[in-house]
C-alpha cells in the first residue's frame, strides 16, 4: 500500500476499506466522516451533512524547566445525525502523545504522530477533496491523527488529548508555542492556562500573541492565563519565559528586513522575581490634585475624597504626600509635601472633609502649584491629577498648559492624569501624562472614581527602576547613535514591581548589538549591560515589525492630535486653515497610510481600506480620505465621549505589547468594534478585492498589482513556493480562500487555485 493510499484511508476519504494500525483494524466510513481541526474548524466530507461545531477548547499546560505537557479538552456539538469523526491536531516538532480519550463507548481510542512530510500530504489531500486551502497554514507542523470516534446525533462529545514536548531555550529564555489559525473566521473560544515551575527564579513572562494575566506564586512558580477578552482572538498562542540572571534580565526578538538596512527588534526586560525589602525600596512623594469646581458637587467629590484618603492610607510611614485643590482659585494642604504619619494623616482627613465645590476649573494654576512645590530628596515624585472638565479659568490655552508641563517640571514629577466623565480635553490630559512619563486614565460617567484611582495607585507600589535611559554602546562602552532608529517608546517609563519593559525599534547592520540600561535602581544609580546577536534574526518573529508599526501609527496619530490643540474650533475655523495644508502633516498622513496598508493595522481613520469598493491603486485618493478622517475625528474632536474613546484607543496602541489581528477599537459608547476586511497573516496583510487577495506591501509600494508570474496550485512550482514559505514562516499566505497576489523576492506572484470554489472569498467588512 502506498503512503498516499494509506493517508486517504486513514482520513476516511476512501470508504469500505480497513487500515492496519499495529494489531488493530479500523474501518473508516467516508459517508459520515467529519474531520476535526480544533485550531481551525470542522470539515465534512459530504456537503449535505451538517458539520460538527467546535464549541470551545480548553488548554491546560504545565511547564517544568524546558519540558511542557499540553492537555487539550475539545468540546463538540453535533447538530445533525450521528457522525463518525477523526481528529487532526497540528503540534510543534518533537511532540509525543501521552494520552488520548473521548466520551462514550467505541473502539479503544488511538492516535499517532505524523511527521511533517506525511502531515503535509494529509493537508494536501484534504485541500484537493474539499477545495479549501485553509490547512496549508499548518504545513510546517507535525500532525497528531486520531482513530474514528462517534459524535451522537444532536449531542455532545468531549475529546481529551495530551502531548509532551521539549521547549526551545535561548540564553535564559524558554519559548512555548500552541499552534492555532490566524484566520479571522475562527470563532471557538480557547481558554489557555499555564502552570510554570523552574529551578531558577522567573523574571517575567511575555506573550506577543495574546493578552495574559500573570500570578506569581513563588519566585520560581508562575500561573499564566489568557484574558477573557482574548479567548476568541486568532493566531498561535506564544509565551516566552524569562529566567532571572541579574537585577534586570533581558532578551531580544529580532526580525530581518533588508529593505530598511537591517530589521526590527523587540527588547524585553524584566525585574527581579523576589520582592524588594520595604526598607530598600525607593520611597514615594505623592501629590493629590483635586478638582473642586461646581461640576464636582455630590457623589463625584465624595468619591474623590475617599480616593484621596485611601491613597494617603496606602503610603508607608516615611513616605510623603500633599493635597492641592482647585476651582477658580488654588489652595493647598501644605506649602510642600509632608511626611506621612498618624498625625499628618489625621490632619489630611480633616482638610479633605472641608472641601466644598464652587466655581470654575483653573487647570493651569493647579499644575503650576503642583509642579513648583519643593521636592523631598531621594523620593520618586508622583502627582495624581483629577479633573472633570475643560479649563475655564485663568490660562485656558491647550498649548500653553502643555508647555507649562514641558518647561516648568523642574523636579520631574510624574503626572498621572484622571479625566472624570466626558467633558474633559482628552488630548490635553494625554499630553500632560506623556510629557511627565506617566499615563492617563479615564473614568466613565457610570464608574467609581475611587476605584479607578485605587487601581492606578496600587500599581505604583515599590518603584524599582526610575529615570531609566537606554543607549546602544560600542565594545568600549561608548554611546553610539547609528544602530537604532525610531525606538518606541523614545523615553523609558518608570518600572514598578511586576512591570516589564518592552521596547521596539528598527536596527541597522548585523553582528552584535550592545545596550546599556541606566537608572535609579531601588534608590541607587546603576547600569546594566546586555549584548545580543542580530544574526539570529528570523522571519518567524513576524510579530515584531507588526507591533512596531502599530505603535508607530499611534505615535503619528497623536502628533496630529496634539497639533490640533493650536487650531481654532470648528465653528470659527477659517477656510483653508487645515493643518494638512502644511507639508509636515501631509507627510504624517502619508506615513500613517503606508504603514496601515503594509501591515494591515487599521483604525476608525483608515477602516475605508478594508471596504470592497475602495480602489487600493489610487494612492492620492486614499491619502485624501485618510486626511479627511483624521481632520474630523482627531484634529477637531477634543472633548466628549468620542474624544475620550479615541484617547483610550491611542493610549492602548502606544503601549501595545500583543497583536490585535481583528483591528479592535472602542467607539464612543465604549463598544468594541472590529475591522474584518483585511487579514493579517505572518508579516503580511491581505486585502480582499472581488475574487483576489492583494498583498499590502504592493499597495504600500504604490506599484501596479499586475502579476509578474503565476503559480498554480498543485504544480511543482507551487510545491517549491510552499516549502520556501514554510521555511520563512509565511505559509499562511497560501491558506486564504481565494487567489492571492503577493510581493515575493521583488516580484508580484499570483497564486491560483484550480477549483472555482477557491476563487470566491467571503465578503467581509466591519462589525
Amino acid at each position: 500500500m502506498t503512503r498516499t493510499l494509506a493517508i486517504l484511508l486513514g482520513l476516511g476519504l476512501l470508504g469500505g476499506v480497513a487500515q492496519s494500525q499495529g494489531t488493530r483494524h479500523v474501518v473508516w466510513n467516508s459517508g459520515r466522516v467529519q474531520i476535526i481541526v480544533p485550531q481551525r474548524r470542522t470539515y465534512s466530507t459530504l456537503s449535505s451533512q451538517r458539520p460538527i461545531r467546535i464549541e470551545k477548547v480548553r488548554a491546560k499546560v504545565t511547564v517544568r524547566e524546558r519540558a511542557a505537557t499540553t492537555t487539550l479538552e475539545i468540546s463538540l456539538h453535533n447538530p445533525g445525525r450521528q457522525a463518525e469523526a477523526v481528529l487532526l491536531l497540528p503540534v510543534p516538532a518533537g511532540a509525543a502523545i501521552a494520552n488520548f480519550m473521548f466520551d462514550g463507548s467505541a473502539q479503544e481510542p488511538t492516535a499517532r504522530i505524523l511527521p511533517k512530510r506525511e502531515a503535509r500530504e494529509t493537508y494536501d489531500h484534504i485541500v484537493r477533496k474539499l477545495r479549501d486551502p485553509a490547512l496549508l497554514e499548518f504545513a510546517g507542523y507535525n500532525l497528531i491523527r486520531s482513530s474514528v470516534f462517534p459524535v451522537p446525533a444532536n449531542g455532545k462529545q468531549k475529546i481529551r488529548l495530551t502531548y509532551d514536548h521539549i521547549l526551545p531555550f535561548h540564553n535564559g529564555r524558554i519559548d512555548y508555542l500552541l499552534p492555532r489559525s490566524e484566520s479571522l473566521d475562527v470563532a471557538a473560544p480557547w481558554d489557555v492556562e499555564l502552570d510554570i515551575r523552574t529551578k531558577a527564579p522567573i523574571s517575567t513572562t511575555y506573550s506577543p500573541s495574546h493578552e495574559v494575566a500573570m500570578k506569581r506564586v513563588a519566585p520560581n512558580h508562575l500561573r499564566v492565563r489568557i484574558h477573557d477578552q482574548a479567548k476568541r482572538e486568532p493566531g498561535p498562542f506564544r509565551l516566552s519565559i524569562l529566567l532571572q540572571k541579574s537585577a534586570v534580565t533581558a532578551t531580544m526578538f529580532s526580525y530581518p528586513d533588508p529593505k530598511i538596512g537591517g530589521g526590527y527588534l523587540l527588547l524585553l526586560a524584566g525585574l527581579p522575581a523576589h520582592k524588594q525589602e520595604r526598607t530598600k525600596q525607593l520611597k514615594r512623594e505623592v501629590t493629590l490634585v483635586i478638582d473642586r469646581s461646581g461640576s464636582m458637587a455630590g457623589e463625584k467629590l465624595d468619591q474623590v475624597r475617599a480616593a484621596a484618603l485611601q491613597t494617603i492610607e496606602g503610603l508607608a510611614d516615611g513616605e510623603a504626600f500633599n493635597i492641592i485643590d482647585y476651582a477658580t482659585t488654588v489652595a493647598a494642604f501644605s506649602p510642600q509635601p509632608v511626611i506621612k504619619s498618624a498625625e499628618t494623616a489625621k490632619k489630611a482627613r480633616a482638610y479633605l472633609a472641608s472641601l466644598r465645590p464652587l466655581g470654575g476649573t483653573n487647570i493651569h494654576d493647579a499644575l503650576v502649584e503642583a509642579l513648583r512645590q519643593p521636592h523631598r530628596p531621594k523620593m520618586l515624585p508622583l502627582v495624581l491629577f483629577l479633573t472633570d472638565g475643560l479649563p475655564t479659568i485663568g490660562q485656558v490655552s491647550e498649548v500653553s498648559i502643555r508647555e507649562l508641563v514641558a518647561k516648568c517640571n523642574t523636579h520631574k514629577r510624574r503626572v498621572f492624569a484622571f479625566g472624570v466623565g466626558h467633558d474633559v480635553n482628552a488630548p490635553l490630559l494625554d499630553r500632560i501624562a506623556e510629557l511627565s512619563l506617566a499615563k492617563p486614565t479615564y473614568v466613565q460617567p457610570q464608574e467609581d472614581v475611587e476605584l479607578k484611582v485605587a487601581e492606578v495607585f496600587q500599581k505604583l507600589y515599590g518603584p524599582v527602576l526610575s529615570s531609566a535611559r537606554l543607549q546602544t554602546v560600542n565594545a568600549a562602552g561608548q554611546a553610539i547613535t547609528n544602530v537604532i532608529r525610531e525606538p518606541i517608546p523614545s523615553q523609558l517609563p518608570d518600572l514598578f514591581e511586576g512591570d516589564q519593559l518592552v521596547l521596539l525599534g528598527q536596527y541597522r547592520g548585523s553582528g552584535s548589538i550592545r545596550f546599556r540600561l541606566e537608572g535609579d535602581y531601588i534608590g541607587e544609580k546603576r547600569a546594566f549591560d546586555m549584548t545580543f546577536d542580530l544574526n539570529k534574526a528570523t522571519t518567524h518573529n513576524s510579530f515584531v515589525p507588526r507591533l512596531w508599526a502599530s505603535r508607530r501609527i499611534a505615535f503619528l496619530i497623536d502628533q496630529i492630535r496634539q497639533a490640533g490643540g493650536a487650531q481654532p474650533g470648528r465653528s470659527v475655523r477659517r477656510r483653508n486653515s487645515s493643518i494638512f495644508n502644511d507639508p509636515k502633516y501631509k507627510e504624517l498622513v502619508d506615513e500613517i497610510l503606508r504603514l496601515s496598508t503594509e501591515f494591515g493595522i487599521l483604525s476608525e481613520y483608515t477602516a475605508f481600506l478594508a471596504t470592497e469598493g475602495t480602489d487600493l491603486s489610487d494612492w492620492e485618493k486614499l491619502n485624501r480620505l485618510a486626511a479627511l478622517e483624521l481632520d474630523a475625528k482627531v484634529v477637531q474632536s477634543r472633548w466628549g465621549a468620542s474624544a475620550v474613546a479615541r484617547a483610550q484607543n491611542v493610549e492602548s496602541s502606544k503601549k501595545q505589547t500583543s497583536l490585535n489581528l481583528r483591528n479592535r477599537y472602542l467607539d464612543s459608547k465604549q463598544k468594541s468594534i472590529t475591522i474584518n476586511g483585511v487579514q493579517q497573516v505572518n508579516d503580511r496583510a491581505l486585502y480582499c478585492r472581488g475574487k483576489i487577495w492583494i498583498d499590502g506591501r504592493i499597495v504600500a509600494a504604490k506599484i501596479s498589482t499586475k502579476p509578474d508570474r503565476v503559480v498554480r496550485y498543485g504544480t511543482p512550482e507551487f510545491e517549491l513556493l510552499l516549502k520556501k514559505l514554510v521555511r520563512e514562516g509565511r505559509q499562511s499566505l497560501l491558506a486564504v480562500s481565494g487567489n492571492v497576489i503577493c510581493r515575493l523576492d521583488g516580484a508580484n506572484v499570483l497564486i491560483e487555485y484550480d477549483a472555482p470554489a477557491l476563487t470566491t472569498p467571503k465578503k467581509k467588512g466591519m462589525k
